[in-house]
């Protein structure tokens, strides 16, 4: 802790109201980590009802640190998938590129497991234990489209003209976040990567293709991935591609037709899992360059809202419940100084998050590598040990709770990760795919 954090805490204020913007896992996630401090919570979502669209995602040993804080580790344990390996294979040859193991001695180097999971049951889990609290307060139907923030304390202002005020506000609410814009203004980055994802009951997966793994099929501009989820009953299957059209951020319904149009040059063994979904939902994905700054005064954002990302290294849910603890660590640690908290957490948080979304971008050009790249890539991890692989992903998987203030520095340093980011790509977490 700071001098600074140090004297805040001294003088410790009454717990103050605040609002949360977005009722997906992030802000879920913040809503407990910070009710469980006293802070009463008006969470605002804009949808008809709470709940999470999706299919699959992953979930490292960060992830279970941060639910373990959360108070919710055991429930979302028991309805995830704990995984034998993580693999990678060559979509064009079908050759196998590597294969990490994930058990006893996984778990031994991080304190936790490696997963998979239901989107909607790990946003499930932690919607039961928050709406057992009383001092969070849900709002549906509540679009914010402007915030006040010049005034003492904050004001939400939604679509249908209801106004919500608080002492201080948090972002929740995505890529497209209206709290961002207020506070930051920066437009996303439109990848032109799309992507299908589609869940599937498990007999209709190939037989030789039910592995108890994560697995991703890398491909020239385009990758599939598939994983067991609900104990096995289901199967979650990702395709990605890099599209020929103009890209707009945006979910919608996808066709297959599209889909099997980017992947002729790709193996019949994995190309056979296009045929198995009955429809697919289509991402148009978009992430942000980083910035050193994203809270100003009562205001501050997480998860999306701050450092959104792309999907290559299944690490987006993973730091929004990183987000989450850490900022209730940090207005612990700032005694309710809700300005001072933002700012700790803020300083906490911009330089690991800015590396994870700067390696994401680099693994996916590692993901779908072609021609001589496509020879190097597949190189890279020939003869790599278990332990070499557990080294190489320790800045990412052995991030703990009891040290996430640690590395707040006094001052803000400019995020220039781009070289340690491509040295992570190379041989970080490549087989984690989402």
């Amino acid at each position: 802790m700071t001098a600074s954090t140090a004297t805040a805490a001294s003088t410790t204020k009454n717990p103050p109201t605040v609002l949360l913007v977005g009722g997906g896992i992030g802000g879920m996630a913040a809503a407990l980590a910070l009710a469980r401090l006293g802070v009463a919570i008006d969470l605002l979502e804009q949808s008809a009802s709470i709940g999470e669209i999706g299919a699959g995602l992953q979930l490292g040993p960060n992830a279970f640190a941060a639910l373990d804080a959360l108070g919710v580790g055991e429930a979302v344990r028991k309805g995830s998938v704990f995984t034998d390996r993580l693999v990678m294979m060559d979509a064009v040859d079908c050759a196998e590129v590597a294969s990490v193991p994930v058990g006893e001695a996984f778990r031994a180097r991080f304190k936790n497991p490696y997963a998979v999971s239901h989107r909607a049951d790990l946003h499930g889990a932690i919607h039961e234990a928050v709406k057992q609290h009383p001092l969070i307060r849900f709002h549906t139907s509540a679009q914010v489209e402007a915030i006040d923030t010049s005034g003492q304390g904050v004001t939400a202002v939604t679509k249908d003209g209801r106004q919500f005020k608080a002492d201080a506000i948090v972002g929740c609410d995505g890529v497209k976040s209206v709290v961002r814009a207020r506070l930051i203004g920066d437009a996303p980055r439109v990848s032109g990567h799309v992507v299908y994802r589609a869940v599937v009951p498990a007999d209709c997966m190939p037989a030789d293709l039910r592995w108890n793994a994560p697995v991703v099929w890398a491909g020239p501009d385009c990758h599939l991935v598939h994983y067991p989820l609900r104990h096995g009953e289901q199967y979650n299957l990702v395709v990605t591609f890099h599209s020929r059209e103009a890209e707009e951020w945006g979910v919608t319904d996808g066709s297959k037709e599209e889909v099997l149009s980017y992947f002729e040059g790709v193996h019949a063994r994995p190309r056979q899992l296009l045929d198995r979904p009955t429809s697919w939902r289509r991402w148009s994905t978009a992430d942000r360059d980083p910035v050193g700054r994203w809270s100003d005064g009562a205001a501050t954002l997480l998860g999306d809202a701050a450092h959104p990302m792309m999907q290559y290294l299944a690490q987006g849910a993973c730091m929004a419940l990183e987000d989450a603890v850490t900022l209730g660590e940090a207005v612990k640690a700032c005694g309710f100084d809700m300005p001072a908290a933002f700012k700790l957490y803020e300083a906490a948080r911009v330089a690991r998050t800015a590396r994870v979304v700067l390696s994401v971008r680099e693994m996916g050009r590692l993901y779908h590598a072609k021609g001589v790249e496509r020879l190097v890539r597949n190189s890279l991890w020939v003869g790599r040990s278990p332990e070499r692989f557990y080294d190489a992903v320790e800045w990412l998987y052995a991030w703990r709770p009891e040290h996430c203030l640690d590395d707040a520095p006094g001052a803000l340093r400019p995020v220039t990760a781009t070289a340690e980011a491509k040295a992570d790509a190379e041989t970080a977490a490549v087989l984690s795919p989402h």
